[in-house]
């Protein structure tokens, strides 16, 4: 328990906050969760509360190039529209929230084992570590805006994400979701590229 609570943030609603996020960045205002439904024609992700309500949700159109995600709230108010563009050596996903703002997210995060991604349009920072499936999220004064955990071993591919600022709610739930989004992208592409491998059967 000890090796996850260092190096691996994710946690079950109910559950107190991650030892090594309250020790860098002190207890989250909240944390949200989000569920991956599996098994459908379309992606689509509840994002819950501490007592599993769905406070947003984020549908992607089938079949789909772009990748063409809609979020909105529990009301049904529109929150975002996520689209992906393919470029030569990367894919880029564009982000535009429903109050008009704009910013884009490169996978070039997964390059590396560490790393860190500015998010463009906005002057933030995601910061990655890959084999913990940790992401922390700082604002353009370096400031923590949000720390996301993802659980291991998951079929419904589960996120946790501790909030430190609210005022950013909707902001840091789209970049979750185009974060996992990408992640399902690369999980797929590493796949695609071990099982073509011709060494792949040993």
């Amino acid at each position: 328990m000890g090796i996850f609570s260092k190096y691996h943030r994710f946690r079950e609603a109910g559950e107190a906050a991650n030892v090594n996020n309250v020790a860098r960045f002190g207890e989250p205002a909240y944390s949200l969760f989000t569920t991956s439904k599996v098994f459908t024609l379309h992606k689509h992700i509840d994002i819950t509360d501490e007592r599993e309500r769905v406070v947003y949700a984020s549908d992607t159109k089938f079949p789909s190039l772009h990748d063409k995600t809609d979020i909105v709230d529990a009301e049904g108010n529109h929150v975002a529209h996520i689209e992906r563009k393919f470029f030569t050596l990367h894919e880029r996903h564009f982000v535009t929230m429903a109050d008009g703002t704009q910013f884009q997210i490169s996978n070039e995060l997964f390059h590396l084992i560490k790393d860190i991604t500015n998010i463009e349009g906005l002057g933030w920072q995601l910061r990655g570590n890959i084999i913990g499936l940790n992401f922390e999220l700082y604002d353009r004064d370096g400031s923590v805006i949000a720390v996301i955990g993802q659980k291991l071993f998951s079929i419904h591919d589960k996120y946790c994400i501790d909030i430190y600022r609210p005022e950013l709610e909707p902001t840091v739930i789209a970049i979750l979701v185009t974060l996992q989004h990408m992640m399902n992208d690369r999980a797929a592409a590493a796949s695609g590229s071990s099982s073509s491998s011709p060494s792949g059967n040993g």
